[in-house]
């Protein structure tokens, strides 16, 4: 028992090993990183903040419509609906060899795809997709 325990431990020695190279390579960057910066010249205009060749001027940045948002969020929700298909496609051909599963393979995707298109027309009507609102 104590030979295959000491085999299973021996299969996370090469996990250790990268762990500790990462480890070593990130402390090892940011120390190198210290040690140069503090040769290095410096003066006002290296410091200042540069963004697309012009002085920084007013806040960071601006205000977005909360249309914006909305319509970034509604395209997320049905892009990743839209993924879930891709998977059922795939192994729809092998479920209808199946006869048993031939009529739940078919009727959960249009279920699925019967609450998407609610939700479309929940997003229609709620004008989601107008700009101009």
């Amino acid at each position: 028992m104590e030979n295959l325990q000491s085999s299973q431990l021996a299969q996370y020695i090469p996990v250790l090993f990268l762990l500790a190279a990462a480890v070593g390579f990130a402390g090892g960057t940011l120390l190198v990183s210290i040690l140069l910066g503090k040769y290095a010249k410096s003066n006002k205009a290296k410091d200042s903040a540069y963004e697309c060749g012009k002085d920084p001027i007013g806040e960071g940045g601006g205000r977005f419509s909360v249309k914006f948002y909305l319509v970034a969020m509604l395209f997320i929700l049905f892009d990743i609906e839209v993924v879930f298909m891709y998977p059922w496609a795939v192994v729809y051909r092998d479920l209808l060899a199946e006869h048993a599963l031939r009529n739940l393979a078919l009727g959960s995707m249009l279920s699925f795809l019967g609450i998407l298109f609610a939700g479309y027309v929940y997003a229609v009507k709620k004008k989601a997709f107008d700009w101009k609102s």
